[in-house]
């Protein structure tokens, strides 16, 4: 089935607002930034810039993720929140649920990523040439209907990172369109939220966390 870009209608949630950052809690379904075609214009970064047309982009989340995502309104705090994720300053923690019943209790995937150009946007292993990658997990709770619920803490931020690496687990995110494959895939969206997000503020530095709870 062809895929059909049609993101979800609703008024996004503003988690905090001042003079130097925006924190909102992205929609599953909605491009953090405009594709490629006019069909694709329509993005959360769009809307919001009809009530602070001063935003500027400091990082993303896939289309089909939801949760927790930070916007800079100065040059400034989009410098200083910049070099933050660069520097792998931020902390952040996500929930998913996951096909099958993940053993142990808590690991680390380590495993070098990088985009698989004759089937992009895919991602994959790459042990060669790939751009290293490490994720942290915790089982939070086996479900009764064989799935896992799991918090993922990304060590680096690679395209498709923690998505690539549950799928290498054999344990691929549920409503996964590109990494899960039958039952796995039918669900109604990726099942992947951005929990909690850690950082510190622009302005004086204060470290403030922010989190929004996942709505499935």
């Amino acid at each position: 089935m062809m895929y059909r870009y049609d993101p979800p209608t609703d008024p996004v949630t503003i988690l905090h607002a001042d003079h130097e950052i925006l924190v909102v809690d992205k929609p599953s379904g909605l491009l953090s930034v405009p594709g490629k075609g006019p069909e694709k214009a329509d993005c959360l970064i769009a809307r919001l810039r009809h009530s602070y047309p001063e935003i500027l982009l400091v990082h993303r989340l896939d289309c089909d993720t939801s949760g927790v995502i930070v916007f800079a309104l100065t040059p400034h705090a989009q410098r200083h929140l910049g070099l933050q994720f660069e520097h792998r300053q931020t902390k952040k923690a996500y929930l998913a649920r996951l096909w099958g019943h993940l053993e142990p209790k808590a690991g680390r995937v380590d495993l070098p990523l990088i985009v698989d150009w004759p089937n992009r946007p895919r991602q994959h292993v790459d042990h060669e040439n790939g751009k290293p990658a490490q994720t942290d997990w915790k089982v939070l709770r086996h479900d009764p209907d064989g799935t896992t619920r799991v918090r993922l803490m990304p060590l680096t931020g690679r395209s498709h990172q923690l998505r690539v690496h549950c799928q290498s687990l054999g344990h691929p995110i549920l409503g996964d369109p590109l990494y899960a494959e039958g039952e796995a895939q039918a669900y109604p969206r990726l099942m992947l939220h951005a929990h909690t997000l850690r950082l510190r503020h622009p302005d004086g530095g204060m470290h403030m966390s922010f989190s929004a709870e996942a709505p499935f």
